[in-house]
């Protein structure tokens, strides 16, 4: 069967929507189906998007195509919505580097099926399921109607309300309505019959879009919550001209964010300051409101009226006419994916509880694995749990869903149940709801992916869409299904080994569930996922379970394995729900789930012909693990022990490339007894040697940990308090001063590295770049290194933070690297650049694969500057990394870039055998 995948879209979930695109197309059982990728841009054309592009990191790091974008100072990234209104032949140009478009009556002829991985207004509204029923096309998730509600909040309420089903109370301003009243008397209002906290949405956004808690009755607060529900924002002349240029860059580039910001284009109305009723307002001065596309014109908009109006009002053009506001409920909060059983019949997976910090399960949330525990199933007792099963399942019938959807509520404190906000699709990410809870009966996403497709086929059959064609293709797929589940041929197992207890443990779940899932869908490989925890002194091995290896991060895997040493029973509502999903594990997984176990080195020798690592920084890249691999004769990914254990060592990889004739930064070592001995010398002696700002970061962890560029005496203090410090705990001063983020992990050492501050020095163009390379062996034994073009990283703060590097949605990364308009000065660049990184794999020894981070300087008469940062022997292997972005370049989709990794390893093995 031909799958087409819908993803991106019009909404501002689109980035989720995009990487949730890509899962589906990685994790499609390829024996069944073609998956053919129909990328959906912001103005809503539809794009057969050429294979190579699946795999960037965001939208906007190939659409619109950096030929499409016009001059600009800033060089912001933005959306094909910012470069104005196109002309069709524009709109072709811009389709034509990166796809080609695709009519909608064109669609049946390149689909048998449509999967909606579309979020939002546009992609669960019921718009794209009308124009599919219209084709005649099946699709997944749930029909026209139901979309209809599960996207419109307001319509939710007033039918549960109606139907007399518990939600929490609620009111509803009108757009209009609040610009003509009385703010303070509203807000009143609204604490009067609702209380406080108050909760404000978007009625008809994604369930993370435009929400906000209100703790206090503050009327500034209350009316900032009315406008980010709104799609709007007002900024004062006082408050424009408090900001610096790069704060006033800053904030713009915030403000157009799609998830957090109101987004492009605004609407742009001028206002002198009035004063009513003792209180600051907005009245117009009746100038014709500007359209505003670009971030870099909204900038200059902004400075020029601001000069003489008191206020600036930014309306989104897409903006909200309504704000639900209901009461805030206070208890514990889930998620719950229901789906059809074989019968048609709602049934309600394990319920998750989301564990936060915050009092709000927002976009970043609900998306970045570490920042929000999710339970599964919740903690309570099982009738409880029964209970909001049963409450989902009601109401997956009363709204008259098919297929699947999400239905997400709270337990008050007194035992009381409210759903709320139900989604007829949810984030498809490898850890999301939808995978971590199908996972709990014992489907993989791609068995999952499956069984959506096959109950999709039936549902749409049911509401009377081609009867006939349909009985035959569901016919057809039946057998496929059964077949597939009686294949007897030989793959080669890999374990893939992921986790750790370095502070990248979450990225490295992240890498090995995406090298399991490739590996997963092919007809060659058959992978094994392998947890490793323990310490230096001791490595624990552990065969996971796919139930386990879907927990949302690895601390969450790590408990989990503790709970089965301890003996541990299966949870009585989870051998509910599998006996309940029996027909579906047994057709579509063939194997009940079992439990995490332990197993020694010997062991895993035994149960796998090879092994790819998936750990970063220590242990994984520090050579250690790869020497208990070679003892057992193991073939691995990557660089061997000797090399391993350099670059692993910023310091001694530095030493060692300076030696070499490389540039790298004047670096030195600081101790921390040093430190203890004479705090105020210590610091001295590094301000003498490094001018502040430099750079201080761990020496022997991952990339991105505890990377800060140090400003000032108060943060050094702060950064060697934090990473000199005894206990696990972060101190909450330090940390203040270094701004870290929420849950930000910083690791405690004995030594740190400090490193001078690469910068421009005059340079004619100044970059951080990124790049990738492969090895192999010709046909004499010799070893080759292919070097990739590299990526130009673009990072939002003063250095890239591990968001940006490895998860979907959040890096900006330019492949290839932008070194010079003219393409061929571009190419003449970029050559010199790769053969500096071809000399750093040499120097280093390093093979298999590995990516390697420099800043290039290219001068006013065309010379070129390598400075090399770092090397990383076991580079991130997310989905959204971008080694993917430059092996797509190279020709290899990722799965042919990790088969050729593994290729590599088991080649150096059998031409290590003659030798010994």
């Amino acid at each position: 069967m031909k799958i087409g995948i819908f993803f991106g879209g019009t909404s501002r979930e689109r980035e989720i929507s995009f990487a949730g695109g890509r899962t589906v197309f990685d994790n499609l059982d390829k024996a069944l189906f073609q998956p053919v990728p129909i990328f959906v841009d912001s103005l809503g054309q539809f794009i057969l998007l050429d294979w190579q592009f699946i795999y960037k990191g965001t939208i906007r790091d190939f659409y619109p195509p950096v030929s499409a974008l016009p001059p600009t100072v800033h060089h912001l990234q933005v959306y094909i919505e910012s470069l104005g209104e196109l002309s069709p032949d524009a709109r072709a140009t811009a389709i034509a580097q990166v796809g080609r478009p695709v009519q909608a009556e064109e669609l049946p002829q390149l689909m048998d099926f449509a999967f909606l991985a579309l979020h939002g207004p546009g992609g669960e509204d019921g718009a794209i399921q009308g124009l599919l029923e219209w084709l005649g096309i099946p699709y997944s998730g749930s029909g026209i109607l139901p979309s209809a509600f599960g996207i419109d909040k307001i319509a939710q309420k007033n039918l549960l309300h109606a139907l007399g089903r518990p939600t929490p109370d609620f009111r509803v301003i009108a757009a209009e309505e609040w610009d003509l009243t009385d703010h303070a008397a509203t807000l009143a209002y609204l604490v009067r019959e609702l209380g406080l906290p108050l909760v404000l949405k978007a009625p008809r956004q994604g369930s993370s879009i435009g929400v906000s808690i209100l703790k206090t009755d503050d009327l500034a607060k209350f009316e900032a919550a009315i406008d980010k529900s709104l799609f709007r924002k007002t900024v004062t002349r006082a408050d424009w001209q408090r900001l610096g240029e790069q704060d006033r860059i800053a904030w713009v580039q915030h403000l157009t964010d799609i998830r957090e910001g109101i987004g492009l284009p605004v609407v742009v109305d001028s206002y002198p300051l009035s004063v009513v009723s003792g209180e600051a307002s907005l009245t117009t001065n009746n100038q014709q409101p500007t359209t505003i596309y670009h971030p870099e014109a909204l900038l200059t908009a902004l400075t020029e009226a601001l000069e003489t109006a008191e206020a600036v009002r930014l309306t989104n053009v897409d903006g909200e006419t309504q704000v639900l506001v209901e009461s805030f409920v206070a208890g514990r909060e889930f998620s719950c994916i229901v789906v059809e059983d074989p019968n048609g019949l709602p049934l309600a997976l394990p319920p998750t509880e989301i564990v936060k910090g915050e009092e709000m399960f927002d976009y970043r949330s609900k998306y970045l694995p570490g920042l929000a525990r999710k339970i599964t199933p919740i903690d309570l007792p099982e009738a409880k749990i029964q209970e909001i099963r049963e409450a989902c399942e009601e109401m997956f019938r009363t709204f008259g869903f098919q297929v699947y959807a999400r239905l997400d509520g709270f337990v008050a404190h007194d035992g009381r149940l409210f759903l709320n906000d139900p989604n007829t699709t949810s984030g498809m990410l490898p850890a999301s709801f939808f995978f971590h809870q199908a996972a709990e009966i014992g489907l993989n996403p791609s068995q999952f992916l499956t069984y959506l497709i096959r109950t999709s086929l039936a549902a749409r059959r049911r509401a009377g869409m081609h009867p006939v064609n349909l009985a035959q293709l569901l016919a057809k797929l039946d057998t496929a299904v059964a077949g597939r589940q009686h294949e007897a041929t030989e793959r080669i197992r890999v374990a893939v080994i992921m986790g750790g207890y370095s502070s990248e443990r979450h990225i490295s779940v992240e890498s090995g569930r995406n090298i399991y899932e490739k590996l997963s869908s092919s007809a060659k490989y058959a992978p094994v996922p392998v947890f490793l925890t323990g310490s230096s002194a001791e490595h624990k091995l552990y065969v996971l379970p796919v139930n386990v290896m879907l927990k949302d991060n690895a601390d969450d895997i790590r408990e989990k394995i503790e709970h089965a040493e301890a003996g541990e029973a299966t949870h009585p509502i989870l051998e509910r729900i599998r006996r309940e999903a029996g027909d579906i594990t047994r057709t579509y997984a063939g194997q009940a789930l079992a439990q995490p176990r332990r197993i020694s080195f010997e062991e895993l020798a035994q149960l796998a012909d090879e092994v790819f690592i998936a750990l970063h920084g220590r242990p994984g890249e520090d050579g250690a693990l790869q020497q208990e691999l070679e003892r057992f004769n193991l073939p691995y990914n990557g660089s061997g022990v000797a090399s391993s254990s350099i670059t692993i060592n910023k310091f001694e990889t530095n030493k060692r490339l300076r030696e070499a004739g490389l540039l790298v930064a004047e670096h030195r070592m600081a101790n921390k007894l040093e430190w203890q001995a004479d705090a105020e010398s210590f610091y001295r002696s590094l301000e003498t040697q490094f001018p502040y700002p430099f750079i201080a970061k761990p020496a022997d962890d991952g990339c991105s940990s505890a990377v800060k560029k140090i400003k000032n005496r108060a943060e050094l203090e702060a950064f060697c308090q934090l990473i000199f410090r005894t206990e696990e705990d972060l101190l909450a001063g330090p940390a203040e001063v270094l701004h870290l983020g929420f849950k930000e992990e910083f690791p405690r050492k004995d030594a740190f590295l400090v490193e001078t501050l690469i910068s421009r020095d005059g340079a004619a163009h100044f970059l951080e770049i990124t790049g990738g390379l492969l090895t192999s062996y010709d046909t004499n034994g010799q070893l080759n290194i292919e070097v990739f073009e590299a990526s130009e990283a673009l990072a939002t703060g003063e250095v890239l933070s591990l968001e940006e590097k490895f998860l979907a949605g959040e890096g900006q990364n330019i492949t290839p690297a932008r070194y010079a308009p003219d393409p061929a000065e571009r190419q003449r660049i970029s050559n010199e650049v790769k053969a500096v990184l071809r000399r750093v794999a040499e120097v280093l020894d390093i093979q298999g694969y590995a990516r390697i981070d420099a800043f290039v300087r290219v001068r006013q008469g065309g010379e070129v500057e390598v400075l090399i940062i770092e090397v990383n022997s076991l580079p991130g292997m997310t989905p959204a990394t971008c080694i993917f972005h430059q092996t797509a370049l190279a020709g290899y989709t990722p799965y042919q870039f990790i088969d050729r990794i593994l290729e590599f390893g088991k080649a150096r093995v059998e031409k290590a055998v003659p030798a010994n």
